[in-house]
This record gives C-alpha cells, structure tokens and sequence, in this order.
C-alpha cells in the first residue's frame, strides 16, 4: 500500500530566505524531534543534485541507519530526497516552495510504502502513520521559529492508495 502524507505552511520569509533554511542540510536535526536521536554522519553537506545523505535515527529505541539521495534539485523551487537504504519499502520527499504576496507557501509530499504487506499496513494504522504526522507537526513548529513564524498552516494528512507497481 502506498501512502502520501500532505502538509503546507506559509511563512514571513522571501522565496530565497525560505529555501536557503532547507539548503542547510544542518537544519535537518533542528526540525526532526528530538526523541528520534536523529544524527547526520555525512560531513560538509552541499546541496546538490546527486547528493547523499547518511544518518541515524533511534525509533522506538532502536538505531536505524538511513540514507537519502538528493534526485532533484531546482533552487529556489523545490528538492526531491529518496531513501537509498533505510525502513520503508519506497520513501520519495518533494519539497516545493512558492512566493505568494505575503511570503513563502512551503509544501511536502512525501509518497511511502512499509515493507511486510498486511503487516505493515496493520503497523501504519497502529503505529506509523500517527508518528509521521507528529513528526511532521514538530517539524512545522520548528521550522517557524526558523523562519519568522506562520501565516498559514496545513496540518500533515495521510491518504493511502494503491499498491505501487
């Protein structure tokens, strides 16, 4: 089953400035919660097309390695991250950023699959998708102490759809 996890928010900041936070990939642990242990291994990150992200999170106490690859990079638009190794089946993150009168609209999609079929389905409803939308909240919260505070949110929301091909 593959699922799209949706969320926006509006901030203060120029299209630039708005980017420019999500370019650094250092942010990365100020915007995840912190009872996820996040930690990026990989020094001297630059943005980029073809960049690779290694880190490590603890979920439930237990350390995961995790690596992103940068697929897309078109400043100051948007960015797709996909997960090269880690916990789910497919994980694609696009970030996407418009100017509007009033500022910046920052949106995320991020399109998953868990891996173990009807496990983890039945793990998404019991557990996954509640602490995606929490993580994706603290992210929210975190990102607009950053970046000046909020005009508008969307709070993150889960749909599922059809087994990827």
């Amino acid at each position: 089953m593959t699922y799209t996890l949706q969320c926006e928010m509006q901030v203060p900041l120029g299209l630039r400035d708005a980017f420019a936070v999500f370019e650094n990939a250092g942010n990365l642990e100020r915007i995840t919660p912190p009872w996820l242990n996040f930690r990026i291994l990989t020094p001297n990150l630059e943005m980029r097309p073809g960049l690779e992200i290694d880190y490590v999170i603890r979920w439930l106490g237990i350390p995961m390695n995790w690596k992103t690859l940068i697929t897309d990079y078109e400043p100051p638009s948007c960015f797709i991250d996909v997960q090269v190794k880690g916990p789910y089946s497919l994980w694609r993150h696009l970030h996407t950023f418009r100017e509007t009168e009033s500022g910046t609209l920052v949106s995320d999609r991020v399109d998953y699959e868990l891996p173990f079929g009807p496990l983890g389905a039945i793990a998404h409803g019991a557990l996954i998708g509640s602490q995606l939308k929490s993580i994706f909240r603290y992210r929210q919260s975190a990102l607009a102490g950053m970046m000046g505070g909020v005009i508008s949110l969307r709070e993150p929301e889960i749909t599922a759809g059809a087994a990827a091909s």
